[in-house]
């Protein structure tokens, strides 16, 4: 029976999803996209007496990364983000923080990664996908062992993330989205940055981008 327990917090103001990610049996856990609300996430922590090791964002945008550093504070432990994704967090423009807040608010990551990266946290190992697009820095971790991907805004239940933002292009989004679907197997499933769990399988059926897929 796996180990593998995931808690979904929805967060901030556009409804993003945050995951508490953890074994079952240590307790030891990753938040993956803090996108706000630090205090929800903590107290949903300690509720749950998880031990956190790591802080990962699959890309830069404000509504995943507002909470990261008072967590950071919090639990005193590494922020991860792809190197490729630094030009976003360091600004507020690109990440979309000065659309939304008053207060400028930047993050460098404490740990890069880039492709094929294997990370060894909470007793899981995480892969890394570089998934541009969405983002230049987007990237996506797969964690083999529990057959789990986390998408970010890469890729959604029957959808992609929004290209039109600073960094975003659509070419890349549709490369990244049919790299995963082609790589992943079909009962992969898929934790994304905003609204419902999907398949791999699923998507491959009904992704407006998997194409020949279908």
């Amino acid at each position: 029976m796996s180990e593998i327990r995931i808690k979904t917090l929805v967060v901030g103001m556009v409804g993003t999803n945050c995951y508490l990610v953890y074994d079952h049996e240590t307790k030891k856990a990753a938040v993956v996209d803090p996108g706000d609300s630090a205090d929800k996430i903590v107290n949903m922590a300690v509720s749950l007496g998880l031990k956190p090791e790591a802080i990962l964002l699959t890309h830069g945008h404000f509504d995943h990364m507002m909470a990261a550093k008072e967590l950071k504070e919090a639990w005193h432990v590494p922020i991860y983000a792809c190197e490729k994704e630094i030009e976003v967090l360091s600004d507020s423009r690109k990440s979309l923080v000065s659309s939304y807040y008053r207060e400028p608010y930047t993050l460098t990551p404490d740990i890069t990664v880039k492709e094929g990266d294997e990370l060894s946290i909470a007793g899981f190992t995480w892969k890394v996908f570089e998934t541009p697009g969405h983002t230049i820095g987007s990237c996506c971790y797969y964690i083999e062992k529990e057959e789990v991907l986390f998408s970010g805004d890469t890729l959604f239940a029957g959808s992609y993330g929004r290209t039109d933002f600073p960094t975003g292009s659509g070419r890349q989004i549709a490369e990244s989205v049919r790299r995963l679907l082609s790589t992943l197997p079909d009962d992969t499933m898929v934790y994304p940055g905003h609204m419902d769990t999907t398949t791999i399988g699923f998507e491959k059926k009904y992704n407006p981008l998997s194409g020949a897929m279908r």
